[in-house]
């Protein structure tokens, strides 16, 4: 098992991507410690790894509020001696962020995914780094999907928010890799298969004019096999970046774009 005797911390852990990573993770080994907003949900998920033999504790965290992610971990670094892994893969939906011309979206719109998305990464990455600095090990990632690069219309604050968790990523890969700490993410298209992007695919769908499906076949066309991936091929990707043997992958993001970004 690749995560064996691993402690990992997931943030939005009852989302498509969260949920998806936690069952990836627990069939890996790792000793879950599985947060969100909606402690049923994440209680659901906890029980669904507990189910298929793995190991889950859920807890009610708000990953933009600092004192109750500082409280968190402090509990689980008393109960398991160290975090090992961190993986913020939070999100917020997007019906009156996307769709909208740039022109035409608010200050506030356009400002509330970048505030969000680099809030929340900013705080879970400071909180769990501090820990990992006294180990002086440690793995931080986050998940970003393909248009922190491509030029994609009509999305307004979220390709930027998007770039600068990239650029976040980077930076605190440079300043923790002394300390043997890896930050690094996954770069992924639209997953289809995930609830938040059947809703984002609907509402670009609508702005075009055509079907969800012909939105999704447009989408999928500007890759190579012409497909879209799914969360579980995602899921196998973060396994082996938050594993030993991704021991070279720091301050970048696994390029998960079946092809339609060249890096």
């Amino acid at each position: 098992m690749r995560l064996a005797n691993k402690t990992v911390v997931i943030y939005g852990a009852s989302g498509g991507i969260g949920g998806a990573v936690a069952q990836a993770f627990g069939r890996e080994g790792a000793r879950l410690f599985l947060t969100g907003r909606d402690l049923p949900k994440v209680e659901a998920v906890a029980k669904a790894v507990r189910d298929a033999g793995g190991k889950a504790e859920a807890a009610q965290v708000d990953a933009l509020d600092e004192q109750a992610i500082d409280k968190h971990l402090g509990a689980v670094t008393a109960k398991t001696g160290g975090i090992d892994v961190s993986f913020n893969t939070v999100g917020i939906r997007n019906t009156t962020l996307q769709g909208v011309p740039l022109m035409d979206i608010s200050a506030e719109q356009f400002s509330l995914p970048i505030a969000t998305y680099t809030r929340t990464n900013f705080l879970t990455a400071r909180l769990a780094g501090r820990r990992m600095v006294a180990k002086k090990s440690g793995v931080i990632l986050t998940v970003t999907p393909v248009v922190s690069r491509a030029s994609v219309p009509l999305l307004g604050g979220f390709a930027p928010s998007m770039a600068a968790l990239e650029a976040l990523t980077r930076n605190l890969s440079v300043e923790l890799a002394p300390h043997g700490i890896r930050v690094a993410g996954l770069r992924a298209d639209g997953m289809p298969d995930s609830p938040t992007i059947k809703e984002v695919f609907g509402i670009h769908s609508k702005v075009y004019g055509i079907s969800w499906q012909e939105f999704h076949d447009l989408i999928a066309s500007k890759n190579h096999p012409r497909r879209l991936l799914g969360l579980a091929e995602m899921a196998k990707a973060a396994v082996f970046l938050a594993s030993d043997e991704a021991s070279g992958l720091t301050g970048t993001m696994l390029n998960l774009s079946l092809g339609m970004l060249d890096d």
